[in-house]
């Protein structure tokens, strides 16, 4: 899935990255996928240099500059690999031609919002679900799996 992003131009690179986290982050994110977790991708994203330090934000009508939160890196990662392996698991459930995937709460929040509680324990068809994960890299998907950025939700197979 992530060869398909590249090859196709699609993969994700977040505003918030600098010229070298752009440079950097597709082998990164590869080596989390291959070998890591969220959490390591999230330790590399970590190093000095690999996000901007401040970002537009207009306000009605005004532009100004604000800080890039330090959790920034963290958010990237968590989503993104969850969005990669949310597709993997879309792909293994197609290919063995069984099964739907099942949302749940993958990371406990004291917070959890209301697009995230009306999902959780919705099945949800493995090939409407690519298809919605591939078309919307980086953003909120159509079937709202995952909810958006720090939702804390992923999917198992059913």
């Amino acid at each position: 899935e992530l060869e398909l992003d590249l090859a196709d131009g699609k993969l994700y690179l977040s505003p918030r990255l600098s010229e070298r986290g752009r440079a950097e982050y597709p082998g990164l994110l590869r080596k989390a996928i291959e070998c890591g977790n969220d959490v390591a991708l999230a330790a590399n994203l970590m190093e000095p240099g690999m996000f901007n330090s401040h970002e537009p934000r207009t306000r009605k009508g005004k532009t100004s500059f604000a800080k890039v939160p330090v959790t920034a890196p963290e958010t990237l990662a968590e989503g993104e690999f969850n969005r990669f392996y949310l597709r993997g698991l879309c792909c293994r459930v197609i290919d063995e031609g069984k099964g739907n995937l099942v949302a749940y709460r993958a990371r406990e929040s004291a917070k959890p919002r209301p697009e995230s509680l009306a999902i959780d324990g919705k099945s949800f068809d493995a090939e409407q679900l690519l298809r919605d994960l591939r078309m919307s890299g980086g953003v909120d998907t159509a079937f709202g799996l995952p909810p958006g950025p720090n939702s804390g939700m992923s999917a198992y197979i059913a």
